[in-house]
């Protein structure tokens, strides 16, 4: 038979699937842990759990991937300097359109076209050569993006500025004109900053793949799942990586139609990082034709209508400073991972069960570790560094060599946001494992940690969990009713329970015995 190969990398997990090209019938199904410091050995294992015997039957192979929004959603994308020419920096000052460009390095220069296409100012190719050249010598970003006013009329300016940045530098350059011909200027710098920062992203996604393909024997055809549900191929992803934002929720949108029969649907899709809600109708999902929304970034992206927000199974379990309990947003490593690959991890996490609940134990529960390691010129870093490489130490310990503290007396958590400290804590993930209901980690980790978690709340470990699911349940709700109403719904605290109505009606609604 001929043969689809379908392949998704999220945050957590790598899915796999086979599907007859003919009957439209799925042959199998698979799941691998998605290995972040090495894409192809998750892409691997998933690959090697397929009954692929003859790899020519393979006729294409399909990929998607939550990396792109994951990426904005946990503000892990790489560092970007905008250059913006014939920008009105005090227009951008007095109505605050700064802080919608998605990086907070961007310059201004002279330059730019008017609504005619007329060069309305003389490019200053000098100070932007300076610009270039003084971002390549000291460090401060992995990408550039060069957005110039009126640019989709006349694009000579952007071209012009990409030959003088190139002459200095090896950074990535992304020009606006190339991704939007929209004329909102604002929109366009922000898909020019978020490329940027996402093409080394989904570079190194695309690259792992044909590496596995190659490994495996798989000549096929290579496309990429666009933000709309569309195909393109992987060299056209490689060069427009905006277009790939809500590439996977768009594909598990259409596959839960695709699987369901339902039409028109709504699908909740909820990930190891975020929750993604979107509409199948027609058996199509639906289109924002305007610019796709990513967390706080408009883009002038046409793709899916999807709302993505930071909650997943892999989500942070803290206590606010009420000691509130709060789901995410920040995605961590569950301690039932962790636990299973360090046999010391799981020593000292069942060790804390005869500890005093004191405010200090939750910094025993969470665990940073070394992902990968950075010319930092820091001592601190150093250290740390130094301290990492035996393995994974809980938050509190690392403070105590550093005699700091808190992480904000130094580099730790841009390192953190860098990917080059990783974090594990208690997670939804943990709990399921604690349950029984998935437990391919470590149980007995996970249940200490959250009898552990739950002694701060003076709560029982299954009063833990029905709150944690509860709180998400709440959270997912809000934000259908948002999505699909267009409205926004004010926060739960007292002045808003005073003042919203349609806070109060969801409540009502929802909690009536509240």
């Amino acid at each position: 038979m001929d043969l689809v190969l379908g392949i998704d990398t999220g945050g957590t997990f790598t899915d796999g699937v086979l599907l007859d090209y003919l009957t439209r019938e799925v042959v199998a199904t698979t799941k691998a842990l998605t290995t972040r410091y090495d894409l192809s050995v998750g892409i691997l294992n998933a690959i090697d759990t397929l009954p692929i015997s003859d790899p020519g039957a393979i006729k294409l192979v399909s990929i998607s991937t939550t990396l792109a929004t994951n990426a904005i959603a946990e503000g892990k994308g790489k560092r970007v300097a905008l250059f913006l020419i014939g920008y009105d920096a005090e227009l951008i000052r007095e109505f605050n359109f700064g802080e919608r460009f998605a990086t907070p390095r961007y310059y201004y220069f002279r330059g730019g076209h008017d609504f005619t296409g007329q060069a309305q100012e003389a490019l200053d190719l000098d100070a932007i050569t300076s610009q270039a050249r003084e971002i390549a010598t000291n460090g401060s970003a992995d990408a550039l993006a060069i957005s110039a006013y009126f640019s989709p009329l006349n694009p000579e300016h952007e071209q012009q500025a990409f030959e003088a940045i190139a002459a200095v530098t090896d950074l990535p350059i992304v020009l606006a004109h190339t991704l939007s011909t929209k004329l909102n200027s604002i929109e366009r710098a922000t898909t020019a900053t978020l490329n940027a920062s996402l093409v080394a992203v989904l570079r190194d996604f695309i690259a792992a793949v044909r590496a596995a393909m190659h490994a495996r024997g798989i000549d096929a055809p290579l496309m990429v799942v666009r933000g709309d549900g569309t195909l393109m191929s992987a060299d056209i992803a490689d060069r427009h990586a905006v277009e790939t934002i809500h590439s996977g929720p768009a594909a598990s949108a259409i596959g839960g139609r695709f699987l369901s029969g339902r039409d028109p649907a709504l699908v909740v899709d909820i990930g190891g990082t975020t929750t993604d809600i979107a509409v199948v109708d027609g058996g199509q999902v639906t289109i924002n034709e305007e610019g796709t929304t990513v967390g706080a970034y408009r883009t002038a992206v046409k793709a899916a209508n999807i709302r993505s927000f930071a909650m997943g199974g892999d989500s942070q379990l803290w206590l606010d400073k009420e000691e509130q309990l709060r789901v995410g947003p920040a995605r961590v490593v569950p301690l039932a991972h962790l636990a299973a690959e360090y046999p010391r991890v799981h020593d000292e996490l069942l060790g804390l069960i005869h500890k005093r609940p004191t405010e200090s134990l939750l910094d025993l529960l969470e665990y940073w570790f070394l992902q990968r390691q950075d010319g930092i010129n820091d001592p601190q870093v150093t250290q740390l560094f130094d301290l990492l490489r035996e393995g994974p130490r809980p938050l509190s310990v690392i403070l105590t060599e550093l005699k700091l503290t808190h992480p904000m007396q130094f580099a730790g958590y841009q390192l953190i946001e860098r990917e080059i400290i990783g974090r594990a804590a208690l997670t939804p993930t943990d709990l399921l494992h604690m349950r029984g209901d998935f437990t391919p980690g470590d149980v007995d980790a996970a249940r200490v940690a959250a009898e552990v978690f739950a002694r701060m709340r003076g709560w029982t470990p299954d009063q833990l969990v029905t709150r944690t699911f509860e709180a998400m349940t709440d959270s997912i709700l809000a934000e259908i009713v948002q999505f699909l109403t267009g409205r926004p719904l004010a926060g739960r605290d007292l002045f808003s329970l005073r003042r919203d109505l349609g806070r109060w009606f969801f409540d009502n609604s929802f909690h009536p015995a509240d």
